[in-house]
């Protein structure tokens, strides 16, 4: 295949010129739309851009050119000693990133949103398997660090150690500052790593824990493992628990293997220790900012690196750096992690013992507390010193958006705004994380007064965040022009230095490293000020300060621009750092006494968004963790704790204070208390109703919508409960809309019928008392109230549990059922017990046998005489206060069972009525048409079409409930036969074998409650109670003991009874046809026996009726053709099977 030169294309001018302008014009188009954009963001409120921030513009430079590209100049040697330097210094600051960003993070929050106290067995074991490999990258990471800090002494060494003809540039007035800070930095971060693990208790707790059921798996054989990967995984552990939980990383870095040590690198290093001191004055010692206290360590490491190599005791040294303990007793490392300055040169120094005195170690502790005391004690001035700079530096920068006079002046103005602003967050930052983390470290208490300064320094943080996003176009336009105003400066000086030095015509080796440090300066600044840039132009600017080549005004110009630099290149993620409140989650406990103070002081109520904003910062490192699994969210248990907080101490009291308000001002005609607002105060809660949404991780909390919500839901259950109160609550509900700017909601509850009776509601609430007050007609399904002090009987029947189910919806039904199957529980555990006790069981185990053994003698029925001897037997063990034996308590629990199975029938039978009575006026069920669609065939308008679709659905959800009854009764027996079916309750397996005791019971009380019917005292009075059969027949479906009372053929025993007595009262008149006495005894007889044969017919109806609703085989229950039924009978139709 040919390949085709360019020679060979036909290049057309024109279209190229087309092209490029069309893509010239989409490119416009697009700047202009995102002008328009970020001009409406800035008419937004700032404090809804703080936590969402939709747009941004990410302004640092970034460059692919290699530091071999940069550092290009005519001195050979100077280039290499760049080159090498510069790659270093950008490698410690590769690495410092990766240890604060990646590795500090999950190791404080190592154990943190997992209930640690108590894990589930091997959790712990699964928490350290998955920072495994975390906590080998850790270990990687720290070789690195020490092969990097060794490449850099070995540098240096050459570099100042080597006096001879191959050297590279002349060293003698030449320090290489940056580079033994870089050094430092290495040791630093291997101090902070050191404190973190020791502080993470948790994580050597588990470590141990993880080691030891390692060992166990070496002993124990069901692990199929390789041994050669079990003893390397062994070293591996080995190595890790050596390297990172000795505590000595630190130690093991400045004693690792070096080659001999010039004296020239000796003195070099003492050198930049002095200067480095030197460059913390008073004020910067003084200042509690993070970073600053963190390169406090550079100079501190460093000098234990001379001690420790060198083997020197420079007392007058150390004792300069343990005097930096009275102004810095603790240096904040990471998180709640602060380290105690005196004590880490106590542990880490050499040959510390012989330069601390006792003077000295015991002027430590008071030093510490006389630094808290005075920091707490000047907490509250310097929060109103902080609030008034933030206050004016906020006005300042919206003034210098208009920039008045040249524009050099206009951008220098930006320029000390946005570094003023980023020291005013600094230290506001670093005092919070002070106050907080002083008394967290040394465990003493915070006022309430402390915490709420600190949470108000918070606020102030985030105010300054919020100005930064909203100005951002202005810093973003400008940035880049600052830089090359900079650079211009930059590159003006040094053309004028190059012309004073060239001047010189003794040119020297220096000279010339002199200038080609100048020349390597300006190529940096010609282009984009990157990270690499900045690191070569401050290795040269260190070279070309040799000698007196450099005057003290004009290094200190060059340090100042290239600080400036450096921070508007990075302002960003200066602003980033500086504004980061995630130290908040150490101290989340002051969120409830914050909460608290905004609620007593509603006029703080907008600040509450700040403080969320601040605590958003928290999902930083909490993302970060690595010790849960990968689909739990990390954020959920925060997010929880917090708004649970905010709901006790803000939501729930505000709730209760507008509802109690809206009450005392409803019934404000009542003589009530005096509430004049001028003798007892007010608090202004419309301040907290007023706030905004506010943003808190992916949601909000409204706190106005949760007031209208609450109140809502509580008039409209009032309302239900008493609905004669509706225009009270209708009156709140336009009080609380006219005072509060509540828009409520209307209940649009159905009115109540004349004719309502009792409340299913009531009922609802008073089940037990229900259940013992009424009493349950089965073929009538109505409940008939016992006795009352009234002259007339309540009742409740189908068509007042319609009514009610009217009034509240049909979702009422399930409420009943879920409320009866607590009530049944209630009783169930009674009934076991009852059956349980020894008295019973072992009466009812006797029996049993007894009918078992003697079964074909009995012709197959349970005998009479058995079941009334039980019954007398149980009154032989107590009576209560009125009269009752246990066995008429037992007869009282079915019933009240039975009772509430009979109340649930007449719900279900309540809500299919309520159906039929709201669809009587539909003509017919199965042919209803299709309203909306005939709407739209008519083309009629679409809110016609809309209530057609409404009424669709109105008429579909009610023939559904009409034609689909819920089956509670199965849902009940589910719920329970597969528990008191089970192994715990087989002493339950007798029931069958009480009921005949149980119905001659229940007969003769029947009996006596129809005999005082006629009588003037009609307590106890009754004529029906169909809730004992109702009860017999559920428990009978529940224990599957159908067949074996059926077995007991119990009514045809109770037939043959009566057979027996009728024909001996019938033999008895034979033989004494002219007694007149024993006539009228025999005639008595006769009528008792009638009564008692008719109540057992009546209550073998009603049982072997409430058997159908159990879905009972109808085979099981026939019936004799005569009265009394027999097994072979078939079950007669009664007004209860007709049902």
């Amino acid at each position: 295949m040919a390949m085709i030169s360019d020679g060979d294309w036909n290049y057309d001018e024109t279209v190229i010129k087309n092209l490029g302008q069309k893509y010239l014009k989409s490119y416009s188009d697009f700047t202009e739309d995102l002008d328009k954009i970020i001009e409406d963001e800035e008419t937004l409120d700032s404090s809804k851009l703080l936590d969402l921030k939709p747009l941004s513009l990410q302004v640092a430079p970034h460059e692919s050119a290699d530091l071999v590209d940069l550092v290009k100049t005519e001195n050979r040697g100077l280039n290499k000693v760049i080159l090498v330097l510069a790659s270093l210094c950008k490698e410690v600051s590769y690495l410092k990133s990766q240890l604060f960003n990646i590795f500090i993070p999950p190791i404080l929050m190592y154990g943190e949103r997992s209930d640690c106290d108590n894990l589930a067995k091997g959790e712990a074991q699964l928490m350290i398997g998955r920072v495994l490999p975390l906590l080998q990258e850790l270990r990687c990471f720290i070789t690195r660090s020490k092969e990097v800090a060794k490449n850099i002494i070995c540098q240096l060494d050459i570099l100042y150690g080597q006096q001879n003809v191959a050297q590279s540039i002349v060293t003698k007035d030449v320090h290489f500052i940056s580079v033994f800070e870089a050094l430092g930095t290495v040791f630093m971060m291997q101090v902070v790593l050191d404190e973190v693990i020791e502080n993470s208790k948790l994580l050597s707790e588990h470590w141990a824990l993880y080691r030891s059921i390692l060992r166990s798996v070496h002993k124990s054989d069901q692990f199929n493992f390789e041994e050669k990967k079990l003893f390397a995984f062994e070293r591996l552990l080995t190595a890790l628990e050596v390297e990172l939980f000795d505590g000595h990383i630190f130690q093991n870095c400045l004693k690792q293997k070096l080659n001999p040590l010039s004296n020239g690198f000796q003195n070099e290093l003492s050198y930049s220790v002095s200067n480095i001191l030197l460059a913390y004055d008073a004020a910067s010692l003084s200042s509690k900012d993070q970073e600053v206290q963190l390169a406090l360590l550079i100079p501190i490491t460093l000098f234990m690196f001379q001690c420790t190599v060198f083997h020197v005791q420079d007392r007058k040294a150390f004792r300069q750096i343990w005097d930096l303990h009275k102004r810095v007793p603790f240096i904040q490392l990471a998180g709640p992690v602060m380290l105690p300055l005196s004590a880490f040169l106590k542990r880490s120094l050499p040959h510390s013992t012989k330069l601390i005195d006792k003077k000295m170690e015991a002027a430590v502790v008071p030093a510490r507390q006389i630094f808290l005391q005075s920091i707490t004690q000047t907490l509250i001035k310097d929060v109103d010193t902080y609030k008034n700079q933030v206050s004016a530096w906020c006005s300042d920068v919206v003034d210098s958006s208009s920039m008045e006079g040249t524009v050099q002046t206009g951008l220098e103005k930006i320029c000390n705004k946005l570094i003023n602003g980023l020291v005013i967050a600094k230290n506001i930052s670093s005092l919070a994380m002070m106050v907080m983390n002083m008394h967290y470290t040394l465990a003493k208490p915070i006022t309430k007064n402390s915490v709420l300064c600190c949470i108000e320094l918070v606020q102030l943080i985030k105010t300054i965040e919020g100005v930064y996003y909203a100005m951002e176009k202005m810093f973003a336009t400008t940035s880049s022009h600052l830089i090359q105003q900079f650079s211009l400066k930059i590159l003006n000086s040094i053309e004028i230095l190059k012309k004073k030095l060239t001047q010189d015509r003794r040119y020297s080796d220096s000279s010339l490293d002199i200038i080609a440090a100048y020349n390597l300066i300006a190529n940096c600044m010609n282009g984009c000020a990157s990270n690499p840039r900045k690191i070569v132009c401050k290795l040269a600017l260190e070279v070309a300060r040799q000698g007196k080549a450099l005057t003290s005004e004009d290094n200190a110009m060059f340090v100042s621009i290239f600080k400036r630099v450096e921070i508007v290149t990075e302002y960003q993620v200066k602003v980033k750092e500086a504004c980061d409140t995630s130290f908040l989650y150490w101290h989340r406990s002051v969120a409830p006494v914050y909460f608290s103070h905004v609620f007593n002081n509603p006029t703080l109520a907008p600040c509450l968004q700040y403080f969320f904003a601040g605590l958003s910062d928290c999902s930083q490192p909490l993302l970060l963790m690595r010790h849960l699994c990968s689909d739990v969210d990390k954020l959920a248990m925060l997010k929880s704790e917090i708004k649970d907080h905010f709901e006790k101490e803000v939501l729930v009291p505000l709730c209760n204070e507008i509802e109690t308000d809206l009450r005392l001002s409803t019934h404000a005609h009542l003589q009530l208390d005096d509430r004049n607002p001028l003798k007892f105060g007010m608090k202004n809660i419309s301040a907290l109703l007023s706030t905004k949404p506010i943003r808190f991780f992916d949601s909000y909390i409204d706190i106005k919508n949760h007031v209208t919500h609450y109140l809502d839901a509580t008039f409209y259950n009032l309302t239900t409960v008493a609905l004669h109160d509706w225009q009270s609550y209708a009156i709140m509900g336009n009080l609380a809309h006219q005072k509060y700017g509540l828009k409520m909601i209307e209940a649009h509850l159905p009115s109540q019928t004349i004719e309502q009776g009792i409340d299913v509601l009531e009922i609802m609430r008073n089940i037990h008392v229900f259940v013992s007050r009424y009493s349950y007609n089965l073929n009538n399904q109505i409940f008939i109230e016992q006795s009352s002090n009234n002259k007339h009987l309540n009742t409740i029947n189908i068509r007042h549990i319609a009514n009610s189910i009217r009034t509240h919806g049909t979702g009422i039904m399930n409420t009943t059922v879920n409320f009866t199957f607590q009530y049944l529980r209630k009783k169930f555990y009674v009934f076991s017990q009852f059956l349980y006790d020894d008295h019973i069981y072992s009466r009812l185990v006797k029996d049993a046998r007894y009918f078992k053994e003697h079964k074909e003698e009995l012709d197959q029925c349970y005998p009479y005489e058995k079941a009334d001897k039980f019954n007398r037997g149980i009154r032989k063990l107590g009576l209560t206060p009125d009269g009752l034996s246990f066995l008429d308590q037992f007869r009282n629990l079915i019933t009240h069972i039975g009772n509430a199975m009979g109340y649930i029938r007449m719900i279900r039978s309540g809500g299919i009525h309520a159906c039929a009575n709201a669809m009587r006026f539909v003509p017919d069920l199965e042919g209803i048409l299709n309203l909306e669609d005939l709407t739209k065939e008519e083309e009629l308008p679409n809110d016609t079409c809309q209530a057609g679709a409404i009424l669709d659905s109105v008429l579909h959800n009610l023939t559904k409930n009409f034609a689909d009854g819920t089956a509670y009764f199965k849902m009940l027996v589910d719920v329970f036969s597969k528990s008191l079916c089970g192994p715990k309750n087989q002493h339950l397996k007798n029931f069958f074998i009480i009921i005949p005791p149980l119905t001659l019971n229940f007969v003769e009380q029947m009996m006596n409650g129809k005999e005082k019917i006629n009588k003037k005292n009609k307590i106890g009075a009754t004529f029906t109670d169909d809730g004992f059969s109702m009860g017999i027949a559920y428990i009978l479906k529940l224990l599957d003991q159908y067949s074996a009372f059926d077995s007991l053929h119990w009514f045809q025993s109770v037939n043959n009874k009566f057979n027996s007595e009728e024909k001996a009262v019938k033999e008895s008149r034979k033989q004494a046809v002219s007694d007149v006495k024993l006539n009228q005894t025999n005639t008595l007889t006769m009528k008792r026996l009638d009564q008692y044969r008719q109540e057992f017919e009546l209550l073998y109806y009603s049982l072997s009726s409430a058997r159908i609703f159990f879905r009972t085989d109808l085979e099981d229950i026939p019936l004799n053709p005569d009265k009394i039924p027999v097994e072979t009978s078939e079950i007669p139709e009664t007004e209860s099977t007709k049902t």
